[in-house]
C-alpha cells in the first residue's frame, strides 16, 4: 500500500493544502450525493444528501487516515488519494449494507466511477497545474 502513499515533502504541486484538499473531498462527495438523489427525483435535496453521502465520507476520513498514517503526508496527489477513493466507495457501501441502504452492481459501478473522476480528477488537475508553473512562480527563489 506504501507505493500509493505521497512520501513526505512538499505538500502538493500547487497551492492546495490538507485543509482545502479535506473541504473538497467533503464537498465532491456530497455533489455525489446530491446529483445521486437528484437523478432519482428524491426529495429533501440538502438533508438527504448529507444522508446520502456520509457513509462516503465515513470512508473518505478513513483514507485520509491511511494515508497519514503510513507516510505521514496528506492525500494531496493522484496516487496518495486511491485510498481516500478507495475508502471512500469500500467502506461506503459497506456502511450503506450494514445500514440496510442498497448497493445495487450498477450504482456500485456509478459510484466507483463518479468518485474516483472527483476524488482523483481534481488531484490530477492540481498536479497538471502544478507541473506547469515555473519555480519562481511557485515560490521559489529566482536569481
Amino acid at each position: 500500500m506504501s507505493a500509493l502513499v505521497s512520501p513526505p515533502g512538499p505538500a502538493a504541486p500547487s497551492r492546495v493544502g490538507p485543509r482545502g484538499a479535506a473541504a473538497l473531498d467533503v464537498v465532491l462527495v456530497v455533489l455525489f450525493a446530491a446529483i445521486g438523489r437528484a437523478s432519482h427525483a428524491e426529495e429533501n435535496p440538502i438533508l438527504g444528501a448529507l444522508g446520502t453521502a456520509w457513509p462516503f465520507l465515513v470512508g473518505a476520513a478513513a483514507g485520509w487516515g491511511l494515508v497519514r498514517w503510513r507516510s505521514g503526508g496528506w492525500p494531496l496527489r493522484v496516487g496518495s488519494g486511491i485510498p481516500v477513493w478507495a475508502g471512500a466507495l469500500v467502506i461506503g457501501m459497506t456502511l450503506r449494507v450494514l445500514s440496510g441502504d442498497g448497493t445495487a452492481p450498477s450504482f456500485v459501478l456509478v459510484a466507483g466511477l463518479v468518485l474516483a473522476v472527483f476524488l482523483l480528477g481534481w488531484r490530477a488537475l492540481a498536479q497538471r497545474i502544478g507541473r506547469r508553473r515555473s519555480p519562481r512562480q511557485a515560490g521559489g527563489h529566482s536569481g
